[in-house]
């Protein structure tokens, strides 16, 4: 008589596996039979990675990116590709990642979703005849609008604030005892650099600024303000008009000699190194995009000047008095003639725009004055704040916004403003909204300010406006203009 067999452990494994591999096998043929391309279990195309998924994006950022882990239907990919809210952009592709390039700056204050289906892989030779990718939903945000100002009005008087338009939420970023003469924006919108004086030195404080740098969040007590951190002294040189390139790593301040007043240059700072005079002497400056120029205003002209002690001019604009603005990308820019007919005993402002391919082309003239021009941001537009002589014996000026449109050279008035004083014009980084103020000032001094504007007027108040232009396809549409529930000046978008 045979003996029964007794199975070992690893043979009842080994048994086990077999079984199970059996049926999922079997289940997988089945179900590749009946679920028509949707179980859960297939080997189906997907999108391997989304270059935004859940980030926060801004201007800088011009294109996302979709990785797709095997060759797909190009076309189709691009007909059922679906972004909400939509943005206009353009498709290219390398392989298995596509790239969807804006063709306008992303407005901000949104949430955007992604989604993806109903398009099959792709094999050479072969048309539909592949797997239909697992549904694609992708999800990013764009920045909170939001912008910092001065405030004008009690606490707030002289203190840097910055307002998230989105939230609805006020920061009171500096201290009580300093006071805010001009500041700007670092370029991801999450520090600002500003000059600023002891608040008992009252109008005596404008020849003692310090550079400071201040985050936007803030401190999580409102009732304690960070403490700013200092970039620049006043010990040796009073510091004046400064200006910081866009890559945040350049800071050029206008200094004058405390001993010497003859000795009046523009400083370079770095960070981690000292202050680095550039010897150059001139008006208005600013830094151009590129972060490796400098625009100055010297005698009949504005020269352009490389970053760097002693460089030789790159370029000279010799009939151009005034630099208003450059393109974003730092190709073109808006400059100001100034016209005198002595026969006439006619001055009239003449607005230009010209661009490193040697274009210089005239856009208006008036005899009013052109404050402010900024660029949108594909270039194609300009909105600027003019005035114009108001009719009658008294020399007055009437201020108005405009857009100018370069392709067309149409100019479209859109608001008017009852007066101007000092206004300071933002324009919002997705184009949208022009953000500017109305300043309350006199003449006459006050002993319960040390705010001023930049012509040495007491400032005693000041409220904050958004102009929203008409979108550009609707024709009927009226520009809005809105009061902000916000006591301040120098408005300044965030970038």
């Amino acid at each position: 008589m045979l003996e029964k067999q007794t199975l070992q452990p690893v043979d009842k494994v080994a048994m086990t596996l077999m079984v199970a591999l059996t049926v999922v096998t079997g289940g997988l043929i089945l179900g590749n039979k009946f679920c028509n391309n949707n179980c859960w279990f297939e080997n189906r195309p997907r999108v391997q990675n989304f270059s935004w998924q859940d980030q926060v994006v801004g201007l800088e950022d011009k294109a996302f990116i979709l990785t797709f882990d095997r060759p797909m239907d190009q076309p189709d990919v691009e007909k059922n590709l679906v972004i909400n809210p939509a943005l206009p952009g353009k498709f290219s592709w390398s392989g298995r990642k596509l790239a969807y390039t804006l063709e306008t700056p992303i407005p901000y204050g949104e949430t955007y979703q992604v989604k993806l289906s109903d398009v099959q892989e792709h094999f050479l030779g072969r048309e539909k005849e592949g797997k239909t990718i697992q549904p694609f939903v992708g999800e990013f945000r764009s920045r909170d609008r939001a912008f910092a100002y001065i405030g004008t009005q009690g606490e707030e008087q002289g203190r840097l604030i910055f307002y998230n338009l989105t939230q609805q939420k006020k920061t009171v970023l500096t201290p009580p005892n300093l006071t805010v003469v001009d500041f700007k924006f670092y370029a991801k919108g999450d520090r600002i650099l500003f000059s600023a004086a002891d608040r008992a030195l009252g109008f005596e404080g404008l020849r003692e600024l310090q550079l400071y740098s201040i985050p936007t969040t803030g401190s999580d007590n409102p009732n304690i303000p960070l403490e700013p951190q200092l970039l620049l002294d006043n010990k040796d040189y009073q510091n004046n008009q400064f200006d910081i390139s866009a890559d945040g790593k350049i800071i050029v301040v206008q200094r004058v000699n405390r001993q010497n007043p003859a000795d009046f240059d523009l400083w370079m700072l770095k960070e981690g190194e000292d202050p680095q005079r550039l010897k150059v002497t001139g008006g208005d400056f600013r830094i151009a995009p590129d972060s490796k120029s400098l625009a100055v205003a010297k005698g009949e002209g504005i020269g352009i000047l490389p970053l760097q002690p002693n460089g030789k001019p790159l370029d000279f604009l010799p009939k151009f008095g005034q630099l208003l603005s450059f393109s974003p990308d730092g190709t073109a820019a808006t400059v100001v003639n100034f016209n005198t007919d002595n026969a006439k005993m006619r001055y009239t402002r003449s607005l230009f725009y010209v661009n490193n391919k040697g274009v210089q082309k005239e856009l208006l003239t008036t005899e009013g004055s052109i404050i402010n021009c900024q660029f949108n941001g594909t270039n194609t537009e300009i909105y600027c704040l003019l005035t114009q002589l108001a009719k009658g014996k008294d020399y007055q000026e009437q201020p108005y916004f405009t857009k100018i449109d370069l392709k067309t050279n149409q100019v479209t008035p859109l608001a008017t403003l009852p007066e101007y004083r000092d206004t300071k014009v933002s324009l919002s980084p997705d184009g949208l909204a022009l953000l500017f103020d109305q300043v309350l000032a006199s003449n006459q001094g006050n002993a319960n300010t040390s705010l001023s504007t930049n012509a040495g007027e007491s400032v005693l108040g000041g409220k904050l406006w958004l102009l929203i232009p008409p979108i550009a396809t609707s024709e009927k549409q009226q520009p809005d203009l809105k009061e902000l529930p916000l006591e301040g000046f120098r408005p300044q978008w965030a970038p």
